[in-house]
């Protein structure tokens, strides 16, 4: 099994704003996973406030090319298996562990849904991020848009704002990148107007969220506070919801396993992504029919994709019926 990787620039169609900063591009690093002629990809993204450095996951991947040209294709699981060996950061085991779910069903002429018996129809619905701008600009979007769902990034909490947000009667939920204080979190959970809004996402720092109750109005939504399976038992007083994304993780394998659990646990799941191309949005598509919400718009944000796969147009997710994840490089 031949292993290739590639850092590429994506370029934004808009700038991004979040709590966290403005970005008008993401590095992404593109993973390949060859053998027999076919050829499996993943995929992560440089993200900042995860403080993750692409040119070390490159120095990773040279470290144990010549151990993945050594391994025989196994069951997914296995090999998932062989790469906890090498401790890698979550986020390029994530593009590992989906490369290798690609490539091995494209070997096997099978998608991931079939290998994986996961349903495939009335998956959930997409939401479309509405970046931080004046909230006119916001509203304006959301009146404009073909899409059903938006997630609304804020930072901190304008009450006036939300008041124009329910007004449009829209489904909305809202997204602080952990900027609200514990003022606000108590303000919003005991307002039952905030019912209105689908969910509210990461609204403190992570290991910050004593203060929430998931009794009361608001859904929350645990996005940083919720890494990875071990994150789920400790979080149950506190957030009705979580976000799982592969990167955060670390693929599809442990994310099943993950949902699995959460389901177990009476968390609303929801599957989201970070600005990604084709290649791990097509991953994030194959879990939807698993999920109770969708947040899987990053392709559609960037104006240089170059993979094509499983998409989302107008919110709908529309899953290949290729072998693997589907995905192509165009």
């Amino acid at each position: 099994m031949e292993l290739r990787f590639e850092i590429k620039q994506l370029r934004l169609k808009e700038t991004f704003s979040i709590a966290y900063g403005n970005y008008d591009t993401r590095e992404a690093l593109l993973v390949e996973l060859a053998c027999a002629g076919s050829k499996g990809y993943g995929e992560c993204v440089a993200i900042d406030y995860y403080r993750i450095n692409l040119q070390e996951f490159v120095l990773s991947l040279k470290k144990i090319q010549h151990q993945i040209a050594r391994q025989g294709i196994v069951r997914p699981k296995d090999f998932f298996s062989f790469l906890l060996g090498f401790s890698l950061h979550p986020f390029l085991l994530s593009a590992l562990d989906c490369a290798y779910w690609d490539l091995f069903g494209k070997l096997e002429n099978k998608s991931f849904v079939e290998l994986n018996g996961l349903p495939s129809e009335n998956t959930a619905e997409s939401s479309l991020t509405i970046s931080i701008s004046e909230i006119g600009h916001q509203v304006e979007k959301i009146r404009k848009s073909k899409w059903n769902r938006f997630k609304v990034k804020c930072k901190g909490l304008n009450k006036l704002h939300l008041e124009k947000l329910l007004q449009l009667e829209r489904n909305i939920a809202l997204d602080s990148n952990a900027s609200f204080t514990d003022e606000d979190c108590i303000w919003l959970q005991e307002n039952h107007e905030v019912r209105k809004f689908s969910y509210l996402e990461q609204p403190r720092p992570a290991d910050s969220f004593q203060v929430l109750r998931k009794d009361r109005f608001a859904n929350w939504m645990a996005d940083e506070d919720c890494q990875n399976i071990s994150s789920l038992e400790r979080l149950i007083p506190f957030y009705k919801s979580i976000n799982i994304k592969l990167m955060k993780c670390g693929g599809l394998t442990p994310a099943l396993d993950m949902m699995e659990k959460a389901r177990a646990l009476n968390y609303k799941i929801m599957i989201g992504c970070m600005t990604e191309s084709t290649v791990g949005i097509s991953a994030g598509c194959a879990l939807a029919g698993l999920a109770d919400y969708a947040d899987l718009d990053g392709a559609n944000l960037i104006s240089n994709d170059y993979a094509s796969g499983s998409f989302v147009e107008n919110g709908n997710i529309i899953l290949s019926s290729k072998p693997g994840l589907g995905i192509k490089m165009m």
